[in-house]
């Protein structure tokens, strides 16, 4: 009776989500290429697809907003991650069908998800942790916790098991662990933020990925077209010692390449495949004799690559292509396009799409799934270098300051603030001097991408979407979203007439919407005094305070900010501080 309670209620789930969009983002083949599966982010499901004619075999519920798949080495178990449930979900596949095997409560904002060549051990990316969790596959129990550097996302693991590379966006580099000592060799810098997926060489010397360089210059246009504020990389990095990363720059004058993704490379290693989401392109590389450099070089690709066809090329996909696998027969490339609701096979000898395989979705996006498509689009930014999404990460922040022209200055770097609660967080920008939302909807594409205006149905649309964001979930609550005792003892602190910090931070956001001068206005800015900041998800945040200047929450409340300097009667003890911080980060 309960198999059958149960599988009544997967089918209604599955049902219930025939008219909603799967939008995959990642995906992962079995044996043969005879069958993939998909982590399908806004339906929280998993699909089993036969490859040979496209048909969905089977979709079951996997977790609140999956982000990872994997297949074990034997073929028979898909591993996926979810972000706001914590778990780490297996399932075995018997007679087409996903069978439940069991959950890992692993802790909230899992991200990629790699398998050891003997099928029993899971590595996981644990974001909000800074950490890799090591699963053992067959008791479901947690190992080991190895510290790699914030904002771990996506990782790649050598063949022979023995090295483990990770993007840690947060930390903006690639930290590499050796798996047998289950601890962290080194961190190398790339300067990149929003590092994608990583593929490990067949020798495992290199790990190759793409990213986005971030040069910290003036959002003007020359700048811009120089490739000196954002532009894309393809990168490798050693995974047997430490040393300098090489990378070629992808971008072309007047036509660049955004928010590169995930990569895929031939067995031989002798071709290269990276999917381009904000430019909606798959771009091929012959991997032989590329122009790698570990310093130097131009930031537009280099011409020798464009002027040679059979070196480089890109493949319109339209939607938002994610992560893509090379398939056993080293030319078909099989990717999962979000905006699209599909799977798309691409034949790179013929370079063309063969196959596009439907998940399901709606049939008339809504609004605010235009305003999505709208926010990952690079072409609403001069020359296509970036999107709303390269700054503002999945709708959030990212671990650099950026001179956005937003408030009428030059080189006044500002942090970048998340975009949750938007609409209901009046006024707008760091100074607060923008009350029309829609009017700093125009300003943001035309002055800081520097795009072609917007519509104003393209408004309504980008608002829609901004007003479906919702905060991930908090890891520094408990599994049932209550407070821990620390952070009830910090809640109160933080209303108390000691710390004061409510009378600025107060409502349903935790902001008064109300412009103050804490003693942090400076010359240069055109704007006195700062808009109070939303306090939700602000343990998400790497740099704190409009300028970035405090690293963590301790800095900025032992510091400038410190209660006592803003509006408190008096000077927190240590414990009361820790319990503060408890609370905050709570939020």
């Amino acid at each position: 009776m309960d198999r059958i309670v149960a599988a009544l209620l997967v089918l209604t789930a599955c049902l219930s989500a025939d008219a909603q969009n799967r939008s995959p983002v990642d995906l992962a083949l079995g044996p043969d290429d005879a069958w993939l599966v998909t982590a399908n982010q806004t339906s929280d499901t998993v699909s089993l697809v036969r490859t040979d004619d496209g048909m969905v075999l089977d979709e079951v519920p996997a977790g609140e907003h999956p982000m990872a798949v994997a297949v074990t080495p034997d073929g028979k178990t898909v591993l996926v991650t979810s972000r706001d449930s914590g778990e780490l979900r297996s399932f075995n596949v018997e007679d087409g069908k996903l069978i439940a095997g069991g959950t890992t409560f692993l802790g909230f904002h899992q991200h990629g998800v790699a398998v050891s060549p003997d099928g029993k051990t899971a590595y996981v990316a644990l974001a909000a942790a800074a950490q890799v969790a090591v699963v053992d596959l067959q008791s479901k129990e947690i190992t080991n916790r190895i510290d790699v550097g914030r904002w771990p996302r996506y990782l790649a693991l050598s063949p022979d098991g023995e090295r483990l590379a990770i993007g840690v966006s947060g930390d903006r580099g690639i930290s590499v662990v050796d798996t047998i000592k289950g601890e962290q060799l080194f961190l190398e810098s790339v300067r990149g933020i929003n590092i994608g997926h990583l593929a490990a060489s067949r020798d495992g010397k290199y790990a190759y990925f793409p990213w986005m360089i971030y040069r910290s210059t003036a959002i003007d246009r020359a700048n811009i077209q120089q490739g000196w504020v954002l532009a894309s990389r393809l990168a490798r990095v050693q995974m047997d010692e430490k040393a300098r990363r090489e990378a070629i720059s992808l971008d072309e004058r007047g036509r660049a390449i955004a928010d590169p993704f995930g990569i895929a490379l031939t067995s031989k290693e002798d071709r290269i495949v990276v999917s381009a989401s904000g430019t909606h392109e798959l771009l091929y590389f012959r991997n032989d004799g590329l122009p790698y450099q570990n310093s130097g070089g131009t930031d537009h690709i280099d011409r020798r690559l464009l002027a040679d066809k059979d070196r480089f090329w890109r493949l319109d996909l339209g939607g938002r292509p994610m992560g893509l696998r090379m398939g056993v027969d080293d030319r078909t490339v099989y990717i999962a396009n979000y905006l699209n609701n599909s799977v798309q096979l691409v034949d790179i000898d013929r370079r063309r799409i063969v196959q596009t395989i439907e998940l399901g979705g709606d049939e008339q996006p809504s609004l605010a799934r235009r305003g999505e498509a709208i926010f990952h689009d690079a072409r609403f930014s001069l020359d296509q270098w970036y999107s709303c999404h390269s700054c503002h990460h999945d709708g959030g922040t990212n671990a650099v300051t950026i001179d956005t022209h937003n408030d009428g200055s030059t080189l006044t770097y500002k942090t970048v603030t998340p975009l949750w609660n938007l609409l209901e967080t009046a006024p707008w920008t760091w100074h607060g001097w923008q009350k029309d939302l829609r009017a700093a909807m125009h300003k943001s594409v035309t002055s800081t991408m520097m795009g072609p205006p917007l519509g104003e149905e393209d408004v309504d649309a980008l608002l829609a979407y901004l007003e479906s964001l919702r905060p991930p979930a908090n890891p520094y609550r408990q599994r049932d979203g209550s407070l821990t005792a620390a952070a009830e003892r910090g809640k109160e602190i933080f209303h108390s007439a000691k710390a004061a910090c409510a009378d600025c931070h107060n409502g349903p956001h935790f902001t008064d919407g109300e412009i103050h001068d804490v003693g942090l206005s400076r010359k240069s800015d055109k704007y006195q005094g700062y808009n109070t900041p939303s306090l939700i998800g602000v343990h998400q945040k790497l740099r704190l305070l409009h300028d970035g200047r405090a690293k963590s929450l301790a800095e900025a409340l032992n510091g400038v900010h410190a209660p006592e300097a803003v509006a408190g009667e008096g000077k927190l003890t240590d414990a009361e501080l820790a319990d503060l911080i408890a609370y905050l980060k709570s939020l």
